[in-house]
């Protein structure tokens, strides 16, 4: 009797100090981590979205760049830190996706090692050519393609890289024989593409827009289905190949078993910051399409589908990433 009593004794107490440190939170600095480089896409957002939180909510958010293992290294590393909202990151479809599904041993779940707080925005990616390339729509790139097997090569940023997999679901769904030349980043492949050395790539708005508007780059089309804000008079792919929709996105998560009341905080905050103005403007920097603002509940759901949608995908291009 006196052990059941300890019990529930114990248990109360644990739950009163829970649910201050909950109406505490946050009573110390905070860190994201940014499973990128500084200066990156995803860490200008990530630091945006500090600044946002350290204003709103009076505590410092600080960033931590981790890039490594195709994200996965900062996601282990949130994965094995204390569910108590002061270690958080910005996780991309290639840490939630992509990176675990294309390793032989991930040690990393994305369906069990993370607790999904929102979602922050989109990527579409530009299907472009160099302008010598002998194509100016999708179906004009097809047919040139296959008059010419085996001539053409595509950049990507590397093997199992959103890049690589879209272009290869495109060749097998048409046929096409390309040749893929993968790169250490995208900022290393675009002065092959911008030299000639490589014909095309899918990349992203931050790289493609400047030199589409300086006519050294040409886009054909666009990886989602609708079509850009970004630049509206390029069409989607979909147009020419239907079904092809595919994008990159970006999301605000946080260690497994977090609080509730903590992660509706955070989630709240971000999204009343994602209704303002300056929100928009961020996204137009950052070159990423604007998306539905998704609640953790909803937010974990679309963790799940995303995943079981890129398994086909991830197995007919046939990446492996050891």
């Amino acid at each position: 009797m006196f052990n059941l009593l300890l019990f529930w004794v114990c248990a109360l107490i644990g739950i009163n100090a829970q649910a201050q440190d909950i109406k505490s939170y946050p009573n110390k600095p905070v860190k994201i981590v940014v499973p990128f480089t500084a200066g990156s896409l995803v860490d200008v957002l990530g630091r945006a979205i500090g600044e946002e939180l350290q204003s709103t909510l009076k505590q410092s958010f600080v960033i931590d760049n981790k890039a490594g293992a195709s994200t996965l290294l900062a996601a282990k590393m949130v994965a094995t830190s204390a569910p108590d909202g002061y270690t958080l990151m910005l996780p991309t479809v290639t840490t939630l996706s992509l990176g675990p599904q294309l390793m032989s041993n991930p040690g990393f779940d994305p369906l069990k090692d993370v607790t999904p707080i929102a979602r922050l925005g989109q990527t579409n990616f530009f299907l472009v050519v160099n302008p010598n390339f002998p194509a100016r729509s999708v179906k004009d790139w097809i047919e040139a393609v296959r008059k010419n097997p085996g001539k053409y090569s595509y950049a990507s940023s590397g093997n199992g890289s959103p890049q690589h997999i879209f272009m290869e679901l495109l060749k097998k769904q048409l046929g096409l024989n390309i040749i893929h030349v993968p790169y250490k980043g995208s900022n290393t492949s675009m002065v092959d593409l911008l030299g000639g050395q490589v014909d095309m790539a899918f990349i992203d708005g931050t790289l493609a827009i400047p030199h589409l508007k300086t006519n050294k780059l040409f886009a054909l089309g666009t990886s989602m289905a609708k079509r850009t804000v970004l630049v509206p008079s390029i069409p989607p792919i979909a147009e020419t190949v239907p079904g092809f929709d595919w994008s990159g996105w970006i999301a605000f998560a946080g260690p497994p078993n977090m609080p509730g009341p903590i992660v509706e905080l955070l989630a709240d905050k971000i999204r009343k910051f994602q209704a303002t103005p300056a929100y928009g403007v961020l996204l137009d920097k950052a070159a990423m399409e604007p998306s539905e603002p998704l609640s953790p509940a909803e937010m974990a759901e679309f963790v799940k589908k995303e995943y079981k949608r890129w398994a086909p995908a991830i197995q007919n291009s046939g990446a492996v990433v050891d």
